[in-house]
């Protein structure tokens, strides 16, 4: 395993009985880095970060995590690993802060460690109240407090930003951003699709199991064979521009021609476009949502 690789996967499967959850999974998952594990409900996200915590056994395959084999180091491998899988669960009547050490006591982690977590979590100045008043979001972000306690290397967060409202899902997203700062690798499961494009390097996009794409976030999105232009003209620039040898196709999106050529000649569709008299107010490649990318991809919003 390179000691780039924070997860590998190798032919990963769960069946139950004839439910096949997850169908030969080969997941590569980068140090430092967060990563965004998407699919449609029953996919196999939650089979799969249950299969690399230790809780569910895979059926075939192989899990290494953090340089070590999944089976012969869970211990260790755990040791390293903080996870919140689905909500977290604190003493209603207890605060933020005696919660943690609840925690603490439990993994055997020093006391010292709660409060540099909570002003990490940035719930330092509500530590004392009880945990029974704490919105969503600062429920979320306490449950990712207690899975850093052990200072593990690799977090495994399922739906964090499940039921957030605005709000919080800005205060989870500025936390992943400090904790990758902090060199830790993050893998978030989630279907909240434009949260993962904000804060994700990378994806792999699951359906029935199988992971259909895999790769940087920047790299799916940006269309390599798309150009995006804005002209003051629309109709005598799409007439122009499919005359031109190397364009495919025009498409109208409102106020913006998606020309369907080669992102290096875009140079050369301004300066056609420029001959003619037609200045372009903006040209640059095509960028779609990932919202978009995944009902592409899925055939989800077909």
């Amino acid at each position: 395993m390179s000691a780039d690789l924070a997860i590998v996967t190798t032919g990963l499967s769960k069946r139950y009985g004839r439910v096949l959850a997850v169908d030969n999974l080969d997941l590569q998952v980068l140090r430092g880095e967060i990563f965004g594990f998407v699919g449609p409900n029953g996919a196999g996200k939650s089979t799969t970060m249950r299969m690399l915590l230790g809780l569910v056994r895979p059926t075939t395959g192989s899990i290494q995590m953090l340089g070590m084999t999944l089976q012969a180091h869970l211990e260790a491998v755990l040791a390293r690993t903080g996870s919140l899988i689905e909500s977290p669960t604190f003493y209603p009547y207890l605060s933020g802060r005696d919660n943690l050490r609840v925690v603490a006591d439990l993994v055997g982690v020093p006391a010292s460690r709660i409060a540099p977590l909570l002003d990490l979590v940035d719930l330092s100045g509500v530590e004392r109240r009880k945990y029974k008043t704490y919105s969503l979001g600062m429920k979320q972000r306490l449950g990712v407090a207690a899975a850093l306690l052990g200072d593990p290397d690799l977090l495994l967060l399922d739906e964090p930003a499940n039921g957030l409202d605005p709000a919080g899902i800005v205060e989870m997203r500025d936390l992943l951003r400090r904790l990758k700062a902090e060199g830790k690798t993050v893998f978030i499961s989630s279907h909240v699709l434009h949260e993962i494009e904000q804060v994700c390097d990378r994806i792999a996009i699951l359906q029935k199991g199988r992971i259909v794409v895999q790769g940087s976030v920047q790299q799916l999105l940006s269309g390599g064979s798309r150009v995006d232009v804005r002209v003051a003209s629309p109709e005598r620039a799409v007439e122009l521009i499919r005359a031109l040898p190397f364009v495919t196709g025009v498409e109208r999106e409102g106020d913006r021609l998606v020309v369907l050529a080669p992102v290096d000649r875009a140079a050369a569709v301004n300066q056609a476009l420029a001959e003619a008299g037609l200045f372009a107010s903006e040209i640059r490649p095509h960028e779609e949502s990932l919202e978009q990318y995944f009902l592409d991809v899925t055939g989800e919003g077909r």
